[in-house]
C-alpha cells in the first residue's frame, strides 16, 4: 500500500528504490568530474538495520550547443533529465514535510491554549460553587 503511494507521488524515488521517503530527513548535492552526486539522509526509527544515508550518482549528459555561422558549436555537460526530476520531487517533498510540521506545531499550541482556557474557567466555575455554598 505504502509502496504504490510512493510510486505515484514520488515515481524517481521509488525507481531509485527509495521505499519511505517521509523517512528523508535532508538531502545535498554535490558534482564532481562530469556526474552529480545526491546524499540522502534518513531519520530512520530506532532499532532499524536500513542505512541512515544513501548517495546516488547521475552521470551529467552532453549537449551541443547550436552556433553561429561560421562558428564551432560549444559542447557542455548538463545534469541529466532524471536527476533534475529528483530534485523537484525532493523539493515538493521537503516543501511537504514543512507544511506538515507548522500545522502540527501550530495544532498543538492551540491545544495548549484551549487546555489553559478550560482549566481557568473551572477555577472560576469552582470559586462560584464556593461562594454559593457559602451563603447557604
Amino acid at each position: 500500500m505504502a509502496d504504490h503511494k510512493t510510486r505515484k507521488s514520488y515515481p524517481r524515488l521509488a525507481e531509485m528504490g527509495v521505499l519511505h521517503p517521509s523517512q528523508i530527513s535532508r538531502y545535498s548535492v554535490s558534482s564532481l568530474d562530469y556526474v552529480d552526486y545526491l546524499r540522502l539522509v534518513y531519520e530512520r526509527p530506532k532499532g532499524s538495520i536500513l542505512p541512515v544515508s544513501r548517495t546516488y550518482r547521475f552521470p551529467r549528459v552532453q549537449k551541443t550547443l547550436k552556433a553561429k555561422a561560421g562558428e564551432t558549436p560549444t559542447v557542455v555537460m548538463e545534469s541529466s533529465p532524471e536527476f533534475l526530476e529528483v530534485l523537484r520531487e525532493l523539493e515538493g517533498l521537503v516543501q511537504t514535510k514543512a507544511t506538515a510540521e507548522d500545522i502540527t506545531e501550530t495544532m498543538l499550541d492551540e491545544l495548549r491554549c484551549l487546555g489553559e482556557d478550560v482549566s481557568s474557567h473551572l477555577d472560576n466555575l469552582r470559586t462560584l460553587l464556593d461562594k454559593v455554598k457559602d451563603l447557604s
